[in-house]
């Protein structure tokens, strides 16, 4: 049964989520790539995100190292990746959120994530390309991100006197993906204990008597879980976290912690999941109480894409038969709900119900990243596990 979902996620990919980006996104004139794209593709706004530039960048450059050496993918990736390069910083290394089509600056946002992107994208186009340059690029930027986030500071953030020093789970989240991306292709013995870092300060936002990961933790500090912030849980987050751990461990395996892992993933989703229409809810606030955020309801891509890989991933690995029914469960929710065969790629947007508030197939969150990697990764673990 697997096997026949491999085959449609490579078909998915590459007849209909690759395509729609080749076809509609590149700016041949300027460089990089639009991701504000309407159903047809249609460009509605010429804005460039430089996070999702470096996303795109790792998507083409994974495609042309691991499905097929197709010049334009590898042409894709390194125009994409240039553009954020040349553009993408300003004089004190900080990275821009979005830039005007030209290339000049639009908003800093003052956070590290646009750089933790450019630098995946930098790690894999080296990989493809066998140039330096690129790898010591990435390098330099994954320390200057470590130090960003332990001192916020230095990216413009002031920090206030009633302000809780937060540990925020997209921060190690972040860390815990451009190691593996650099140990794969780097050798430097200070990577190993960083992972094993991620993985304890990850699991710092465990909610014990849920067994699920919360978005922001202070820990020693109790009385901040009574704030809607401390109590905000994103199923997707969980999800995709539960599969960046199973990842980190390739490099130090440890049955326990994988065992703990998958728990948490089956926790994860059984608490996120929506009994009454389906699908995953995209924030909850884990004591039931309204959450802050009024999105929370809404059904979202990115967390079925990452719900898929991580549930396939903990099969291939344990052959439990607990994950083949949430593999079912998610594939069915996502493809009737976001696959677009009309048009190509996917939707992003759902109501709780599952009816589409958006046409979209692309904005300034929504970029080539979550589908095709979800897609290559969740038919790579299959093709693997069938061998």
């Amino acid at each position: 049964m697997l096997q026949d979902y491999a085959a449609r996620y490579r078909r998915e990919l590459l007849e209909s989520v690759v395509p729609f980006w080749m076809r509609h996104s590149l700016d041949r004139e300027f460089g990089g790539y639009f991701t504000c794209l309407d159903r047809q593709g249609a460009v509605y706004d010429t804005t460039k995100y430089v996070w999702l530039h470096g996303r795109a960048a790792w998507t083409f450059s994974k495609l042309y190292n691991e499905v097929e050496r197709r010049q334009e993918w590898l042409d894709a990736a390194g125009s994409i990746l240039d553009f954020a390069r040349r553009n993408g910083r300003d004089a004190e290394g900080r990275f821009y959120f979005s830039l005007t089509r030209e290339g000049q600056p639009a908003f800093y946002q003052r956070k590290p994530y646009s750089g933790t992107f450019v630098a995946i994208g930098c790690v894999e186009y080296y990989k493809a390309t066998g140039e330096r340059a690129y790898l010591d690029e990435a390098i330099d930027i994954f320390w200057r991100v470590k130090q960003w986030i332990e001192q916020p500071a230095l990216l413009g953030r002031p920090v206030f006197a009633g302000q809780a020093r937060v540990s925020q789970l997209a921060d190690w989240m972040v860390l815990a993906m451009m190691l593996m991306e650099l140990a794969a292709v780097h050798d430097d013995p200070r990577y190993l204990p960083l992972m094993c870092e991620c993985f304890d300060r990850t699991l710092d936002h465990l909610e014990p008597s849920r067994n699920v990961l919360l978005e922001n933790a202070t820990p020693g500090d109790a009385s901040f879980r009574d704030t809607p912030n401390g109590r905000m849980y994103c199923p997707g987050s969980s999800a995709e976290v539960a599969w960046f751990l199973l990842h980190l461990l390739r490099f130090d395996p440890d049955p326990a912690r994988q065992a703990r892992v998958l728990d948490i993933l089956e926790a994860s989703l059984e608490l996120g999941w929506d009994r009454e229409h389906g699908g995953l809810y995209y924030f909850m606030d884990i004591d039931g109480r309204p959450p802050l955020a009024l999105e929370a309801p809404m059904k979202l891509w990115w967390p079925h894409t990452e719900a898929i890989y991580a549930t396939i991933l903990a099969y291939t690995l344990t052959r439990e038969n607990r994950w083949l029914g949430w593999i079912e469960k998610l594939d069915r929710y996502a493809f009737e709900h976001f696959s677009d065969p009309e048009h190509g790629e996917w939707f992003g947007y759902c109501d709780r119900r599952g009816g589409r508030t958006s046409e979209c197939k692309g904005n300034h969150y929504k970029g080539a990243y979550h589908v095709p990697r979800f897609l290559l990764y969740s038919a790579q673990a299959i093709e693997r596990a069938g061998k």
